[in-house]
């Protein structure tokens, strides 16, 4: 795997970003967006699993405004009892400063970014967890000629009564869509799940949606105590189809 780190110049300063290829030959590009624990090794992990498929894999630090990813890293093991949940008391500030006026400006930056990679062929796919789930469908929206593909797991707040749902934009979406929640997910409930799958019915959007039996909200993270190897296993499985059959590698 050939591996880096880069600084994206922004609007409000400097973004680092992973980016993870299996070698220097062309691939299509794919925008990874993480969940709210942020960049660390298990998210560098997960885009080199990704990136092995034959992709080039951009993960951009999006709590780039609050501090580096390196000063918001989890000071302990999130296995440990109690342990991720102390650790989001921290976080959700970082969360809240991260608007969706926010995350709409910095998305052109990441795209230019990923684009930038020698090599990287067009279009692109789009992937996140948990509130980086929120913003992959939400890029998918707001980028519409820029993705065929976008894919959520385990994503919370795809369904809200704020103007600002990403739900109430996916007549937007021109890229194929897939999901997969979690069961036990009370952030994200069935009736939620209902509505989103309803609405990207009726926007006519290409979607393979599921709810993960027995799994968790963060059950494709294997550095929490959220872990549930099946659904994980799971979810690169179909996500590896997706991205084969859309932006293929």
């Amino acid at each position: 795997m050939l591996t880096q780190t880069l600084s994206i110049p922004m609007d409000d300063g400097p973004c680092e970003a992973y980016v993870s290829r299996p070698d220097d030959q062309p691939h299509p590009g794919v925008l990874m967006f993480p969940d709210a624990i942020g960049l660390r090794p298990q998210i560098k992990q997960m885009a080199d699993r990704i990136a092995s498929w034959g992709y080039v894999v951009l993960v951009p630090h999006m709590f780039y405004r609050s501090g580096s990813a390196v000063e918001l890293a989890p000071p302990g093991d999130l296995k440990a009892p109690g342990a991720r949940e102390a650790f989001f008391d921290v976080v959700v500030p970082f969360m809240q400063a991260h608007t969706t006026a926010r995350a709409r400006a910095d998305l052109p930056h990441y795209v230019a970014a990923l684009i930038a990679q020698p090599g990287v062929t067009a279009p692109l796919a789009v992937s996140g967890y948990c509130m980086g789930g929120r913003l992959a469908l939400q890029a998918a929206s707001w980028a519409p000629g820029t993705f065929a593909a976008a894919a959520f797991f385990h994503a919370a707040g795809l369904v809200t009564d704020e103007s600002d749902s990403p739900h109430l934009a996916v007549d937007a979406v021109r890229a194929e869509v897939l999901g997969g929640h979690a069961d036990q997910d009370a952030s994200n409930p069935a009736e939620a799940v209902a509505a989103l799958d309803a609405a990207l019915d009726t926007a006519g959007v290409t979607r393979t949606t599921a709810i993960y039996p027995e799994a968790p909200h963060g059950f494709s993270m294997a550095d929490t105590s959220m872990y549930q190897e099946a659904g994980a296993e799971r979810h690169f499985d179909e996500l590896e189809q997706l991205l084969a059959r859309t932006v293929g590698a």
